[in-house]
This record gives structure tokens, C-alpha cells and sequence, in this order.
């Protein structure tokens, strides 16, 4: 009888595939599921057919019925009740049992005993935490744009009850409902909101399906965006719109900058307009530290010059020019 883990859809290999667009996917390697855990389970199940089996063998031969036909075939029916009746559930999973098919009771992991006939239990529910790769091609953003776009869902199932009997498999309705939600926030968002918005994307995409899924029994974890592929011919255009935006926002910063020099020069000529004594010792300042930073020798006109020299000494040779003037007219007037 299929189990809902043997139910599941089958998984690409591990390899790198093409898809129908042209472009090359890593797919996730299948995970190893019931078909090599369970070997002990069928064992254990089969011990017990043979158990009952050479039991009633045994107890008909002591009787002295021999290996009649009848024998054997009572045989293989009780050893057939007893691999019905006790059944062995691995540590993550968790059975579901039906009486009369009605369901009856989740048990396990362990040893898990059923009434004959009356109680079975068709599925065995994983309640690992899987991993489903998923993807929406060739989809159209709001802004009607394609894009190719990859995820990873992380799911696991907290209601093995409501996973049994609410959905026919789960793990494909996951993967479905995972693929129908992507395609739906990707139409709701413009290409630069989905290449630039991962988290919010992500986000969004985690509510959505939770919202979907948890009447199912079943819990989201995670939503990674693996890859977002956008057309060659929108990345160049994409390309061209980034350099224009940080050539104006560069533009816009050395405007700002100059304009705040030009405020600060304009405060300084104000100063400089009241104090000619500031004026020329900006002057030298800015002579020492041409030397200074260069190493070399400034040559400069001699009415350049004029403004090195100061003011005290400018003021004494003035007035000694003076008195020299005084003292001619005087000469000249005592010779008269």
C-alpha cells in the first residue's frame, strides 16, 4: 500500500538542467525518503509474518496434523494477522490509523499495535523538515517584464491528522501552492521591486502560503529567493539607469558642497572688506603655505610685495618722510 511519503512527486536529480527559456539550473538532489529508511520496518514486518507463520506450523506438526495444505494456509493467515497487527514507526514519522475507516488515532514512533481487519493505517506522515525547490519562469512583473525567478520552501508538518485527511498529498500541494503564490507577489511587484526587495519578497511569500497551508497541518519555516533572472536587454537598460542615478546624485553632492563654499567665501569678503590688516595676512597665509606644500620659491611683482610689509614700519617710514619734508620747507624758508 502507498504510503504518503511514497506518494510524493518525484524530484530532479542533482544535475544541471535546462529549462524551457534556455537557462542553466542546479537542481536539488532527491532526498532519500522511505525507500532506503524503511528497511528495518519491512523487516521487522516479514519477521513477524514468519513468527506466526512457523508458530502455528509448529503447533500443528506437535499436534500431530502434519504439513497439511489446510495447515499451511492457516498458517499464512496468522502470520499474515500479525504483520497487520504490529507495525514498527520510525522516529520522525507518525502514523495515522482508521477503525472501520474512520479515522481513529495518530501513534507513534515505536511499536504500534492495530486490531486485525479493524484498524489499519494507510499513511505514515514525515515530519521532518523537507526542502522543495520551486520556481516561476518566464513571469510577468507588474510593469509587464519577465522574469525567471528560484526558490527554496522549508516546510515540515506539525498535524499529521489534518495532512492525512484534509489534502490527497500534501507534499505536492506544497509545491504547488508555493509556485502559484511566487507567481502572484511577482505580478503584484515591478522588476526593480523584485530585484531589490528579496526580503520583503521573501517575507511575503512566507505569509502566503502559511496562510494557505497551516489548515492543512502544515508550517513554513523558511522562503529563500535562490535567483532572480532578469532579460539581458532590460540589465543593460537596468545598467545605463545606475550610472545616470549615482552621476546625478554625484552631480548633486558637489553642487551642494560648492554652494556652501560660495555661502562661507561671501561671509569671508565681508570680513575682509572691514579689515584690510585680515586681508593681508590671509595673503601671507596663503603664500606660506604654497611654499609650504611645494617646497619651492615664490616670485612676485613688487606691488604684490607691498602687502607683506607692516603696518607699524609702512606707518614710521611715512612719517619719517614727513619730517623730512617739514625740514626742507623750513630750510628753505629761514634761506629765503
Amino acid at each position: 500500500m502507498l504510503t504518503a511519503t511514497q506518494r510524493r512527486p518525484r524530484r530532479p536529480r542533482a544535475s544541471s538542467g535546462s529549462t524551457e527559456s534556455g537557462r542553466s539550473v542546479a537542481l536539488p538532489a532527491e532526498s532519500v525518503r522511505a525507500g532506503t529508511t524503511r528497511v528495518g520496518a519491512v523487516l521487522f514486518a516479514l519477521t513477524m509474518f514468519a513468527a506466526g507463520f512457523g508458530a502455528t506450523v509448529l503447533g500443528a506438526f506437535l499436534a500431530g496434523g502434519g504439513f497439511e495444505l489446510p495447515v499451511l494456509v492457516v498458517a499464512a493467515l496468522v502470520g499474515w494477522l500479525c504483520a497487520s497487527s504490529i507495525h514498527v514507526v520510525l522516529q520522525w514519522e507518525r502514523a495515522v490509523i482508521l477503525r472501520f475507516g474512520r479515522f481513529n488515532r495518530t501513534s507513534g514512533p515505536g511499536v504500534v499495535l492495530t486490531l486485525p481487519i479493524i484498524e489499519f493505517y494507510t499513511v505514515r506522515i514525515d515530519q521532518r523538515v523537507s526542502a522543495t525547490y520551486f520556481g516561476a519562469e518566464e513571469t510577468l512583473t507588474r510593469d509587464l517584464v519577465p522574469v525567471n525567478v528560484d526558490a527554496v520552501l522549508f516546510w515540515m508538518v506539525f498535524d499529521p491528522e489534518k495532512a492525512a485527511l484534509e489534502v490527497e498529498d500534501y507534499a505536492a500541494a506544497v509545491s504547488w501552492v508555493a509556485q502559484t503564490a511566487m507567481r502572484k507577489a511577482i505580478g503584484r511587484n515591478t522588476v526593480v521591486e523584485v530585484a531589490t526587495r528579496r526580503q520583503e519578497l521573501d517575507d511575503e511569500l512566507k505569509a502566503e502560503i502559511e496562510r494557505k497551508l497551516h489548515p492543512w497541518g502544515i508550517d513554513i519555516i523558511d522562503v529563500e529567493l535562490r535567483d532572480i533572472v532578469i532579460p539581458k536587454e532590460l540589465q543593460e537598460a537596468m545598467a545605463r539607469s545606475a550610472v545616470a542615478e549615482r552621476e546625478k546624485e554625484a552631480r548633486t553632492v558637489l553642487a551642494e558642497v560648492e554652494r556652501d563654499i560660495a555661502e562661507m567665501l561671501s561671509d569671508a569678503a565681508e570680513v575682509y572688506e572691514g579689515s584690510a590688516e585680515a586681508l593681508r595676512l590671509r595673503t601671507m597665509h596663503l603664500a606660506y603655505e604654497s611654499v609650504k606644500s611645494s617646497g619651492g620659491t615664490v616670485m612676485m611683482p613688487s606691488a604684490f610685495s607691498e602687502g607683506f610689509v607692516d603696518a607699524p614700519r609702512r606707518a614710521e617710514a611715512a612719517g619719517e618722510a614727513a619730517g623730512a619734508g617739514a625740514g626742507l620747507g623750513v630750510g628753505g624758508a629761514s634761506g629765503a
